[in-house]
């Protein structure tokens, strides 16, 4: 077997082609496409976080002489992870197009969500791939993270060329002050791809992976791992051309487009952007929508772009092999095909992985409601949340009792990262606890299960099994490397819930913990539960000192005086199993004896501040988190 590396499931992949988040519309009716198939390459990269994905895509873009736009200049970093979302949590979560020529032959990246939970839109855009680029970190090695988009890639048949990144990690200090590469270390890592390779099915002619070696931060790479040798990026654009096959095409059949992502702009309508697998297209021609019931609509194109740089640009023609996004079709759907109109043939339908995990949302119910949001009513809320689930293939949204809407996904981040853009935007709502979702297959009720991936120093490994097998969890591999363990679990979804926070106290932030949906296996009836209770406020108004400093004894408080707070709402946790009602409102009465300053010394210990994740997994059945753009509130229901 392979030997399990660490890591946190937030692989990230890079696509050469699609998508249009943030990208801007050039005017240029005069630009075309590339007529001839066999002068594009489409291309993913597929990396775990931190391994200079994003880095080396920088020097890709800026190497190649790329339009950049006006939002960028020379001293830009992280040019594809351009929304704030993605720069504050350090993962890619939209995807993002940019197109490069290089030696006459057109390249498109497109950089992908990595993190299981956008499963969703990193399947869809695999398919657009031709290859892949492999990035390793040269210290880390390949990650766990990695298999998921990997084994994808390789079911596909994409040919892999393996990218040995951040080679300046292993310089040796040697005993005359001068540095040299760790090549038997690099060469360790270069086994252990191919071992990776090997347990994922790759044949042999996909498993023997050409090699590149490479410092995105430095912008060199080279057939060899010696810096000494590099000049520029270049080797990577050309292993592309060597290896990366041309996309299979054929201009001489009826056309047909296969979208892959969909967004809605104020002056265009819906546009949709997808790969042309057969045929041309020109603008303002008809054309045959045909969606996932086989139905089939003509419409009329209202415009037609392609990809230059980081900008979409206006076009009069595109060809069988290109990336295009055109309007005109105001019910276009991700995964469904423009064809022909004269002879509409439709591409097979993408197939998404099913959501596992679902969340109830709603109205804000609670004392505070409508104070501090701009779109707070049922209709505006299930507008808004329909509009992301027609963006999104593995979002879902169904109308629930009470007026309530039912939101299902891939896991708690994907919900979450849902929930904060909302909240970003201006809604506020209410939500409920996260449920896995169930399904009874042959009699049997059948639960997710969720793969997860630990490292931790040493000392701290004891803790990780006791928690671990609190929540009957199975250990599948571990091994200790450098006074670093590194643990493989498989734990059903359900009793998943809620560790990520409790690991990191447990760890004191050391550990890095990460997960990605395994399979859906027969529930034994196992179930975890929290263990402490709630601290309840029990009358509405601003939060003192002097009461706070007297509650802190009984648990871990979430806020701090000054506070406004109501009846119900929930400001800490119990240090006991039940929950609690406490006055933290209450004021120090003054006396003939001592002054109404008296006594407030008393150390007041820092509150833990609630984020939108630890709120969500901390609440039970009983509990909502109240969501607004300006707080993140717990309460009672």
């Amino acid at each position: 077997m392979y030997p399990v590396m660490a890591g946190f499931f937030k692989w990230q992949i890079i696509m050469i082609n699609t998508n249009m988040i943030n990208t801007n519309i050039v005017s240029d009716p005069e630009t075309t496409f590339v007529a001839d198939a066999r002068k594009i390459r489409n291309v993913a990269i597929i990396a775990h976080v931190d391994h200079g994905k994003t880095t080396l895509v920088d020097a890709l873009l800026r190497q190649s002489k790329t339009k950049l736009g006006k939002q960028f200049t020379d001293a830009s970093k992280l040019i594809m992870d351009s929304s704030d979302l993605e720069k504050e949590r350090g993962i890619t979560i939209f995807s993002k197009n940019a197109s490069v020529n290089w030696k006459d032959i057109k390249i498109n990246i497109i950089d992908t969500p990595g993190h299981a939970d956008f499963g969703g839109e990193v399947e869809r855009v695999l398919k657009m791939a031709d290859g892949c680029l492999l990035l390793i970190d040269a210290k880390e090695g390949p990650m766990p993270q990695t298999r998921f988009v990997l084994k994808k890639a390789l079911d596909l048949g994409h040919k892999i060329i393996v990218v040995i990144n951040k080679i300046d990690k292993q310089n040796i200090q040697s005993s005359n002050g001068s540095f040299s590469l760790d090549v038997e270390a690099i060469n360790k890592v270069i086994n252990k791809t191919f071992d990776l390779f090997l347990e994922l099915g790759a044949d042999e002619e996909t498993a023997y992976f050409p090699t590149i070696y490479s410092s995105g931060k430095l912008g060199k790479a080279g057939l060899e791992p010696d810096l000494a040798k590099m000049d520029d990026i270049a080797p990577v654009f050309d292993a592309v051309l060597k290896h990366i096959p041309a996309p299979k095409a054929d201009m001489e059949k009826p056309l047909q487009i296969l979208i892959t992502n969909t967004i809605y702009d104020n002056f265009m309508g819906r546009i949709a952007t997808g790969r042309i697998y057969n045929g041309s297209v020109k603008a303002g021609q008809e054309i045959a929508h045909i969606n996932r019931k086989g139905e089939i609509k003509k419409f009329k194109l209202t415009s037609l772009m392609g990809f230059e740089g980081l900008d979409r640009v206006d076009i009069k023609e595109a060809f069988a092999g290109d990336i295009v996004a055109l309007s005109g079709t105001p019910d276009i759907a991700i995964g469904e095909t423009i064809a022909d109109s004269s002879s509409p043939i439709a591409l097979p339908v993408l197939d998404i992985e099913e959501s596992t995990v679902r969340m109830n949302f709603g109205v804000n119910s609670s004392p505070f409601a409508g104070l501090e949001g701009e779109f707070k009513t049922t209709r505006q809320i299930r507008e808004r949340l329909l509009k992301a689930a027609e963006a999104d293939v593995a979002l879902k949204v169904e109308d629930g009792l009470s007026g309530e809407l039912i939101v299902s996904g891939r896991g708690e981040l994907h919900l979450a990262i849902l929930i904060e853009r909302l909240r970003r935007e201006g809604y506020e709502f209410q939500v409920g606890k996260p449920h896995v979702i169930e399904k009874v297959i042959d009699g049997k009720l059948m639960t997710p299960y969720e793969k997860v991936a630990i490292e931790v120093p040493e000392a701290m490994s004891g803790v990780v099994m006791q928690k671990m097998g609190l929540r009957h969890a199975e250990l599948q591999d571990m091994n200790t490397e450098n006074g670093i363990v590194y643990f493989l679990f498989c734990i059903a979804t359900k009793e998943f819930f809620g560790l990520r926070s409790q690991f990191m106290t447990d760890t004191k932030g050391l550990g890095i913990i990460s997960s990605s949906f395994l399979e859906y296996r027969e529930d034994k009836g196992e179930k975890f539960e929290r263990m402490q209770g709630s601290l309840v406020v029990h009358q509405s108004g601003i939060t003192k000192l002097y009461a706070l400093v007297g509650a802190q004894g009984r648990g871990t408080l979430f806020v701090g005086p000054g506070t406004s707070v109501y009846k119900g709402q929930v400001i800490g946790q119990n240090s006991r199993e039940d929950d609690i009602v406490i006055n933290v409102c209450k004021e120090k009465k003054q006396t003939n004896h001592r002054s109404s300053g008296e006594g407030t010394s008393e150390h007041f210990n820092t509150p833990k501040i609630m984020s939108l994740e630890n709120a969500i997994e901390y609440i039970d059945d009983t509990e909502l988190v109240e969501v607004t753009p300006k707080n993140i509130r717990i309460r009672k229901k």
